[in-house]
């Protein structure tokens, strides 16, 4: 009994003082950037299939077309053909480090021409092993002509005067996410453009299959109005931060462009503002199509 005791006393000492060495120490982006640019070399090194399993979180999904778990995804099937190259351009990470997203442009080639080449964006969720290590968590992708220029490089570090002291609830900060993704939907069905000037973040970026990336929130308004698109959406599933700063949710969408209606698999990333109100950093639709 002595032995448990003494055993309980020094993992509780060892937190308290790991606590005490990270208070008011928020995490670096550069940690998020380079366990984009090691997938990077994964993947070229061993294959897409190779890459993507080596970096798995346990439940890590990608969408084929639908949510799918990313190790039984590339454990059931033979290889994936071509070469992936991707290069972080928007990066952020929450302020204890246990959860940052990374995104930029891709390019996949299937072949020895340059017309063999596609050319999209991506955006991955990264999660904390507990070991120091990210681990890939969510990964999707849209695809879209061969930019005509490279978006700004937009990397920051957390803002630790944004952090919220955790809740004693465990599943509160996932219950507050998923109703603010619920509300975002909600007035998606009244007023897209409302929403997107209620919700999202003037430095937000947008990603739609077809179009290079939109930075910014009037931007991206004035895609939405000139598109005429109408979206109704409904969640499947959200995560944040212990710290409380950064999330992510995801779920399904029907977008309608004048007459013609399709479905879609969204992402969104959102932080906390100074005020603690969350707004959408980054949003990402992906085209559900049959394989």
């Amino acid at each position: 009994m002595k032995r448990i005791l003494l055993a309980s006393f020094i993992l509780i000492s060892s937190v308290k003082l790991s606590l005490a060495q990270t208070q008011g120490q928020a995490a670096d982006v550069n940690k998020a950037i380079e366990a984009d640019r090691s997938f990077n070399k994964l993947v070229e090194r061993k294959g897409i299939k190779g890459g993507f399993l080596a970096v798995a979180d346990p439940e890590g999904i990608i969408f084929k077309p639908n949510a799918v778990s990313i190790t039984s995804f590339y454990n059931n099937i033979d290889k994936q053909e071509g070469s992936l190259t991707m290069r972080p351009n928007f990066a952020r990470i929450a302020v204890n480090g246990d959860l940052a997203f990374t995104a930029g442009p891709y390019t996949y080639q299937n072949g020895t021409n340059d017309t063999d080449k596609v050319y999209g964006d991506y955006v991955s969720i990264w999660r904390s092993d507990g070991n120091n290590d990210f681990k890939l968590l969510i990964n999707l992708g849209i695809q879209h002509p061969e930019p005509e220029q490279e978006a700004i490089s937009d990397f920051k570090n957390p803002d630790s005067t944004k952090q919220v002291p955790p809740s004693k609830d465990p599943f509160a900060g996932k219950r507050i996410i998923l109703a603010t993704d619920n509300l975002f939907n909600r007035s998606l069905t009244m007023s897209a453009l409302a929403s997107y000037k209620e919700f999202f973040s003037p430095e937000g970026r947008y990603y739609f299959p077809g179009f290079e990336t939109i930075t910014g929130q009037d931007k991206i308004m004035k895609f939405i109005d000139n598109e005429g698109i109408a979206i109704t959406a409904q969640t499947t599933s959200a995560g944040r931060s212990t710290s409380n700063d950064l999330a992510y949710t995801y779920g399904k969408a029907r977008i309608k462009k004048g007459n013609i209606v399709s479905e879609y698999n969204y992402v969104r990333i959102w932080e906390i503002d100074a005020s603690h109100k969350w707004n959408i950093l980054l949003e990402v639709f992906s085209a559900v199509e049959s394989e």
